[in-house]
């Protein structure tokens, strides 16, 4: 059996520019401790071979992110292939060429489908690099010739979009390539389709960067002998998600009805919909100051009166008249439950979104 680490899109010494200073260097360090976490997890895996796939680098690098990477890549201790993407493309200035790397990297250089041989593994590795920021379509006329037992195709390309300019990979292109695993890069999302008589995965990134990046990231572990299984392990890194929540007139309960306990450091943007009487919102100030990295955005509108049609000589009138004179005689609980019934049907015919509490 051969246990295979799928990674791609760690970009490091991205920029960050759209966090606060304190912010920006909490994340960036969680970016460079990125590379020494998966190294340990391939360590704890037992993993017997890396697939790297592309986007390893941001831009332009630092030093300081240059010797991250090249420890992480020692200490896995196992073969490593790196296959170049479009933020950090092969060329004569690029940090693959500029660097020395260990001993146990096999580095694809060419934008053409080379491969690498692992003998002790009867397996074949094929690969290709990003020369610049685009790259056509490399899979068309490719089919995989090797004598070993097991063919690998590892890529940094567009699986979603079949127009990209980042080298597109459809699902007809893999068809009849044979090999056992396609691994890419590129997509930050995980993913994966059947290729053939194999599959095609690619892990997404395992940290996010923004809310556009939200939720659990992580690597794969693809394990190949007579046929082929995929796991999809997370990583203990920052995390970002988005909510949208009714404020339902309780803006901190709609908040916090979103939130995990109180201590996280991940990334928290909730938008607070809905209708709130007025200076509602100042019930937030000082509230949730244990969640660092929480921004919550006001847009709710005013409570109206929405009881200001009982005198309407029409459907709608009699429909909150009628609400109107049982809450009247009705218990407290009763009566708020008949005051978000009226609400709830305020919306609907205003044509508003509702969310039922």
């Amino acid at each position: 059996m051969i246990r295979m680490l799928h990674t791609a899109d760690w970009h490091i010494d991205a920029p960050l520019r759209e966090f606060t200073d304190l912010q920006r260097r909490e994340l960036r360090a969680s970016l460079l401790e990125l590379p020494g976490k998966i190294a340990d997890l391939c360590a704890r895996e037992g993993c017997d071979l890396v697939l790297l796939c592309g986007d390893v680098f941001d831009g332009p690098y630092t030093r300081e992110g240059y010797e991250a990477v090249y420890r992480a890549l020692e200490r896995m201790a196992v073969p490593v292939f790196i296959t170049p993407g479009n933020h950090d493309p092969y060329g004569e200035t690029s940090v693959w060429a500029r660097e020395i790397w260990p001993d146990n990297v096999y580095l694809f250089r060419k934008n053409e489908l080379t491969a690498y041989t692992v003998e002790e593994l009867d397996c074949c590795v094929y690969g290709a690099a990003f020369t610049s920021s685009e790259c056509p379509p490399l899979l068309p006329g490719f089919h995989a010739d090797c004598e070993e037992r097991h063919a690998i195709l590892m890529l940094h390309g567009d699986p979603v979009n079949p127009a990209s300019p980042y080298n597109p990979v459809t699902a007809a292109q893999l068809r009849d390539v044979g090999v056992d695993y396609t691994a890419l890069g590129h997509i930050h999302a995980q993913g994966s389709f059947s290729a053939g008589a194999g599959i095609c995965a690619w892990p997404g990134c395992p940290m996010g960067r923004g809310f556009d990046e939200t939720g659990t990231k992580g690597v794969c572990i693809a394990e190949l002998e007579d046929s082929l299984s995929l796991r999809f392990l997370p990583l203990e890194v920052p995390r970002f998600f988005e909510h949208t929540v009714d404020a339902l007139n309780d803006p901190v309960g709609a908040v916090e009805s979103v939130l995990p306990p109180a201590g996280s450091r991940d990334h928290f943007r909730v938008h607070l919909t809905g209708e709130v009487r007025e200076g509602g919102m100042e019930a937030l100030r000082g509230q949730f100051a244990e969640y660092p990295n929480l921004t919550v955005l006001d847009e709710t509108i005013p409570l109206g009166n929405v009881w200001e049609n009982i005198g309407d000589d029409s459907l709608t009138g009699l429909f909150f008249r009628i609400l109107h004179d049982i809450a009247e005689t009705a218990d407290p609980a009763t009566a708020d439950t008949l005051e978000l019934a009226a609400r709830i049907g305020r919306k609907i015919l205003d044509g508003r979104e509702v969310e039922l509490p």
